[in-house]
C-alpha cells in the first residue's frame, strides 16, 4: 500500500528552511506491521498538528524534553488525529478514531497505544478539533490558565501570541472568567481577529511597537495579574516590569527564541523578588489525567457559542514542510494543521 511521509534531511540552525525537509513515496504493509502477540495497533493519519515545540526537535543539541529528538532520514513526529486499521490491543478496535503522538506519514505503527486518547466523536464539533481545540494545545491553554495562574474574576490577564492555537483559548477562558484581557499578535489581522471573534479587551501588533514596556503600560496603567506566555524573550522582559504584586505567570512557550542561535537575555528578574511574582514552567503531559474533564467543559462551551475557535488548513503531504515554516515564521492565522486523509 503506497504513501508519503515528511522526513527531516538536515538537523536546523536558525530558522529552518524548505529544503530541511523531504516528502517522500512509502510502502505502507498495514497488518504485517504487527509483531505476533504485539499489543500495538496501526493507525492511518488523518490530521496532522503543527505545533512551535516541532522547532525544538529539529535540532541537534537542544535542551531535553519529554519527547525524542528527530532522526535524520526518518519521518518526523507530532500530534494528529489517526484512524486505527489494525490493532492488537483489546481497548482498541479497528475504525476507532483516535488522536495522540503520531509521525508524518500515512500510517503509523504505535507501539504504545495507552498514550492515545480515543475520540468519541460526534457532529458537534469538527474531527480535527482534535488537532487543537479538543487535542493538545487545547489542553495545554485549560491546564496552564485554570491550574497554573489560578485566576479570579476581575483579574488582568494578558496573553502574547495571542491568536495562536494556545492563545485564542486563553483569552477565552480569561473572558469567561469576568477578567479583562489583552493580547500580542503579529499583524493587524490578527488583531483584529482578536477583538472581534474572540472577544479580547483590546490587542496589538507587537511589530509595531517601538517599546514593549510602554505599550503594556498603556493597555495596564494598574498593572498585570496574570501573564500567560508564549514567546518568552523580550517580551517577557518588558512583562516583568509591568507585574503587579503577587502576579502569576504560566511559563508554557519560548517561540521567539526557537530560531535563535544564542537566546536573548531577561534583564528584569529583581522584580520577581520585589513584586513576590509566581512563575511556573509546565508541560501539557503532566495535566493528562484533566482530560476527561477539560473535554467535557470544552464541549460543552462549544455547544454552548461560548468558545470560537480558528484553523488554518493545509493540505496534503507535500505542503507539509512549508506549513512547518509558515507556523514559525508567524504566518499562520489560527490553529495551523495539515489534512493528509479525510477519510
Amino acid at each position: 500500500m503506497a504513501g508519503k511521509k515528511v522526513v527531516l534531511k538536515n538537523y536546523v540552525s536558525g530558522f529552518p528552511k524548505l529544503s530541511d525537509f523531504e516528502v517522500v513515496e512509502t510502502e505502507a504493509a498495514v497488518r504485517s506491521a504487527l509483531p505476533e502477540g504485539s499489543e500495538a495497533v496501526v493507525v492511518k493519519n488523518l490530521y496532522l498538528s503543527c505545533d512551535p515545540y516541532m522547532r525544538h526537535l529539529m535540532s541537534r543539541n537542544r535542551e531535553p524534553l519529554r519527547i525524542e529528538s528527530y532522526v535524520l532520514g526518518e519521518a518526523i513526529k507530532g500530534f494528529g488525529v489517526s484512524k486505527v486499521v489494525a490493532s492488537g490491543h483489546p481497548d482498541y478496535q479497528i475504525g476507532d478514531d483516535v488522536w495522540g503522538f503520531t509521525a508524518w506519514e500515512s500510517y503509523s505503527l504505535i507501539d504504545k497505544p495507552q498514550a492515545l486518547f480515543k475520540i468519541n466523536h460526534t457532529a458537534d464539533v469538527p474531527l480535527s478539533y482534535y488537532t487543537g481545540l479538543l487535542g493538545m494545545p487545547g489542553l495545554t491553554a485549560y491546564a496552564g490558565f485554570y491550574e497554573k495562574c489560578s485566576p479570579k474574576k476581575g483579574e488582568n490577564v494578558y496573553v502574547s501570541s495571542a491568536a495562536g492555537a494556545v492563545g485564542q483559548l486563553v483569552g477565552q477562558f480569561a473572558k469567561l472568567m469576568g477578567c479583562y484581557v489583552v493580547g500580542s499578535a503579529g499583524s493587524d489581522e490578527k488583531v483584529e481577529l482578536l477583538k472581534s471573534k474572540f472577544g479580547f479587551d483590546e490587542a496589538f501588533n507587537y511589530k509595531k511597537e517601538s517599546d514593549l514596556n510602554l505599550a503594556l503600560k498603556r493597555y495596564f496603567p494598574q498593572g498585570i495579574d496574570i501573564y500567560f506566555d508564549n514567546v518568552g524573550g523580550a517580551t517577557l522582559d518588558a512583562v516583568l516590569l509591568n507585574m503587579r504584586n503577587h502576579g502569576r505567570i504560566a511559563a508554557c512557550g519560548m517561540i521567539s527564541q526557537y530560531n535563535l542561535e544564542k537566546p536573548d537575555g531577561v534583564y528584569n528578574l529583581a522584580t520577581i523578588i520585589s513584586r513576590r511574582v509566581e512563575i511556573k514552567g509546565f508541560v501539557v503531559f503532566d495535566h493528562y489525567s484533566l482530560y476527561p474533564q477539560f473535554v467535557e467543559t470544552i464541549t460543552q462551551y462549544v455547544k454552548e457559542g461560548k468558545i470560537e475557535y480558528v484553523e488554518d488548513v493545509a493540505e496534503g503531504f507535500e505542503n507539509g514542510p512549508s506549513a512547518l515554516l509558515e507556523l514559525f515564521e508567524g504566518r499562520n492565522v489560527g490553529k495551523k494543521l495539515l489534512v493528509v486523509d479525510r477519510e
